[in-house]
């Protein structure tokens, strides 16, 4: 058999491998998270897009929650304010909080352009329209940390009225409080209280790690699925650390409130996203619940 037929017989077995992948998440709900260098590499940020597009015409249902941490602090620099951070937490001033507000709303509408050319139609809104995101001041260990939000209310109806019209959902994580005062929300936990909002079957994070370690020193420690009751574990036994701490409270939220799974994705790894739906042992971390069937056994 020459070269170029044995090449498209390796294009038709990875489309039957996703086959079943397809059918069981078809009309199911995906929230991805979208931050890290994904965010700033234009390379890289058009192939998540399409990652996300092919996902919506393949029959899911995308919602696309960004960040836009490293853009903020470019600009806070760039206009000449210091930033500011407590408990690793930025601190959000008014000044801060309008700067924050621009440069989302301009990350927002460059990802709804983005989609828009791939065929698809978007819709970008912040979590203030319609009152989708209501929040309550969030503090770091008792500090005042300013204009910074602790979602308390997810108004969902929205976003199932979006994908019901066929739109796909790209959401900017800022809230309005019971004053009406705008918030900074973090995008990690924007995504999860939506996902849990939802009832969404997957929730992917899109970072800069390439997923969990048993031993963050040692690459061959990576953890490919992870259950509930594992990752307590490794959190109390110290294994995690850093800004993964935050992230596996998350994930834990999510699945105890009727998410079904959450992947940590290296969004630095070119079609990440497909790769770890469509594939029968993906490039990242799945984490499920203690009850649910794990995709793969480890000699498979």
């Amino acid at each position: 058999m020459n070269k170029d037929m044995q090449k498209y017989l390796d294009k038709a077995e990875v489309l039957i491998e996703a086959l079943p992948y397809i059918q069981r998440f078809n009309r199911k709900i995906i929230v991805v998270k979208y931050g890290g260098s994904a965010m700033v590499d234009e390379e890289l940020k058009e192939q998540v897009i399409k990652d996300v597009t092919l996902l919506k015409l393949v029959g899911f249902k995308p919602i696309i929650v960004h960040g836009g941490g490293k853009e903020i602090s470019r600009w806070v620099g760039k206009v000449g304010m210091e930033p500011e951070f407590v408990n690793g937490l930025r601190v959000t001033d008014e000044a801060t909080m309008e700067l924050a507000e621009m440069v989302l709303g301009k990350v927002n509408k460059s990802l709804v352009q983005l989609v828009e050319s791939l065929g698809v139609r978007a819709i970008g809104i912040s979590g203030k329209d319609g009152g989708l995101l209501a929040v309550d001041k969030k503090y770091a260990d008792g500090e005042d940390i300013g204009f910074v939000g602790e979602i308390k209310k997810v108004n969902a109806e929205i976003l199932y009225d979006l994908l019901e019209k066929d739109f796909l959902p790209i959401i900017c994580p800022v809230g309005l409080d019971d004053s009406f005062n705008t918030y900074n929300i973090n995008a990690d936990d924007a995504a999860c209280a939506i996902a849990r909002a939802m009832r969404a079957e997957k929730l992917a994070f899109l970072t800069d790690i390439e997923g969990v370690y048993k031993d963050p020193h040692d690459p061959e420690t990576l953890i490919s699925e992870l259950k509930v009751s594992e990752a307590r574990e490794l959190m109390n036994e110290g294994y995690i650390g850093g800004g993964m701490l935050p992230k596996l409270h998350n994930c834990i939220d999510a699945i105890e409130h009727g998410v079904s799974r959450v992947h940590i994705l290296d969004g630095r790894i070119p079609h990440c996203l497909l790769l770890e739906i469509f594939t029968n042992r993906g490039i990242g971390t799945a984490i499920l619940n203690d009850s649910e069937e794990r995709f793969f056994t480890e000699n498979e």
